[in-house]
């Protein structure tokens, strides 16, 4: 079959460009059933793709066509076979979000470039969802024209039946149909009125000639906005750091603003809704895909979803009326059977201490030599105001002063960049133990702000088991926690 898809692809890319073809070479292949190639010849290459579902393809042609004329960055349809089965599109490279992503974060941690990348990704956002809803011809929709019950029952089913059975969770069928039911209800409240991307995720936003170019949209349909920002922020293995989802969710609400109005209490309790059903419809994936199809590099972003699926929970960012459901979400965290097939490593024990340079760096308990050593001193310091002096850097007042001061946020950003680009080589490494010590005059004030900053960017992260330490405080035992 592959030779004939290959000799199908070269016939239309003769017929287009005039030019023989060198060679055709087969891409990797993703989550779904599309092939794609890459087609050189003396001076020019395109991917060739192959579906032979003509629906999904007249829904990728016909949304591409329109996204283009708004100057919205998608790729060029170059060609397109009889039988709409085949088409050419241009060629957009290999980086992913995701793989720089990746790349990046290794010598980088989530550093401001990165930051800024995502929010360059968020300015389009809009673009597509309010925008690109206009004129848009919705009948072009496969398999549905809007994400409505039905495409949300199709969703929390393919969780019930790919995953939960996958974890061997066993459960009452009807009750569990009593929460969906409320769950969808709650969904339905906010607007769908908007083009819904459906698929918006870092393995969907090429990096080409540094420009963003978006792909794999052709799922689309009607649906309300928070589902694409929950798919983007919410993205298993891409693992943002729970810090840096927040300033995204902010940044986009704000941006959103200029667009349209809305109530941002209501839009923020919807979005949990929305990032609750993304992370279960991609949890069913990948059970059906990883599991049921033995893909199992698909069983590898397990470990991250369930992580951001117990932090909804811890959190109660989950609606009150589906008890039910959130019981069964309790339980995946201690399957047997999820452990197994998820090759998760142990956690790194990450301790973070803040303390007095007049009484002495922290001893390293590990036995492991220590870590990271910050000294907070070059700070505006506080702790020289009256007002201040029987405060700590956990008191709102402190925090207030020490931020507004820009060289507090840089040496803040700084750190964290310095501490996560480290964890994570220890976490792929599979080390056990890092130490990340904050130091200032009295250890009450610099260093405290700054070591509690490092644990809230950080106690979400997948693979850690954090402690946090004030060893000037007061109550040594009341200021000792741990994740």
């Amino acid at each position: 079959m592959n030779k004939q898809i290959k000799d199908i692809l070269v016939q239309l890319y003769q017929k287009h460009f005039k030019k023989e073809v060198l060679n055709i070479d087969e891409l990797p292949s993703s989550g779904s059933y599309r092939q794609y190639f890459r087609i050189h010849s003396n001076d020019t290459t395109c991917i060739g793709a192959y579906n032979s579902d003509v629906k999904e393809n007249k829904a990728f042609i016909g949304f591409t066509r329109h996204f283009s004329s708004l100057n919205i960055p998608v790729p060029e349809i170059i060609a397109v076979s009889d039988d709409e089965k085949y088409y050419l599109l241009n060629d957009l490279g290999d980086t992913t979000l995701f793989s720089f992503l990746q790349s990046h974060r290794k010598t980088h941690g989530f550093s401001e470039d990165l930051l800024n990348l995502y929010k360059k990704v968020l300015d389009y956002m809009p673009a597509f969802q309010i925008e690109g809803a206009k004129g848009l011809d919705f009948s072009l929709c496969y398999p549905r024209a809007v994400f409505d019950k039905q495409s949300m029952m199709w969703d929390l089913n393919y969780f019930k039946y790919y995953f939960l059975k996958l974890a061997r969770i066993s459960f009452d069928e009807q009750l569990l149909e009593n929460d969906f039911e409320e769950f969808t209800k709650f969904l339905l409240q906010s607007d769908t009125n908007y083009f819904l991307y459906r698929d918006f995720q870092s393995r969907n936003i090429m990096l080409h000639d540094n420009n963003i170019v978006f792909i794999d949209y052709q799922g689309g349909r009607k649906g309300a906005l928070q589902y694409d920002l929950a798919s983007l922020l919410y993205d298993a293995k891409a693992d943002i750091p729970e810090a840096i989802r927040k300033d995204l969710l902010e940044y986009y609400i704000s941006n959103l603003q200029r667009h349209i109005s809305f109530n941002k209490t209501e839009f923020s309790s919807h979005y949990y809704g929305f990032v609750l059903i993304r992370i279960m419809q991609a949890l069913g994936a990948y059970g059906f895909r990883g599991y049921y199809e033995n893909k199992t590099h698909f069983l590898q972003s397990i470990p991250y979803a369930l992580q951001n699926l117990q932090h909804l929970l811890d959190h109660n960012l989950l609606p009150d009326n589906i008890p039910y459901l959130k019981n069964m979400l309790e339980k995946l965290k201690d399957s047997e059977k999820l452990q197994q097939i998820s090759d998760v490593k142990p956690k790194l024990k990450l301790t973070i201490s803040s303390f007095s340079y007049k009484k002495g760096i922290p001893a390293d308990v590990s036995g492991n030599g220590g870590g990271f050593v910050f000294d907070c001193r070059a700070l505006p310091n506080p702790g020289r105001l009256e007002e201040y002096k029987k405060l700590c850097g956990k008191d709102p007042e402190v925090v207030q002063y020490l931020e507004a001061y820009p060289e507090v946020n840089t040496f803040i950003r700084n750190t964290f960049q310095l501490i996560e680009q480290s964890v994570n080589a220890y976490i792929e490494r599979g080390f056990t133990h890092l130490m990340v010590s904050f130091g200032c005059t009295g250890g009450q004030h610099r260093s405290v702000y700054s070591a509690e900053k490092a644990f809230a960017m950080l106690k979400d992260k997948q693979g850690l088991d954090i402690t946090i330490t004030h060893i000037e405080e007061p109550n040594y035992e009341a200021a000792r926690r741990a994740i």
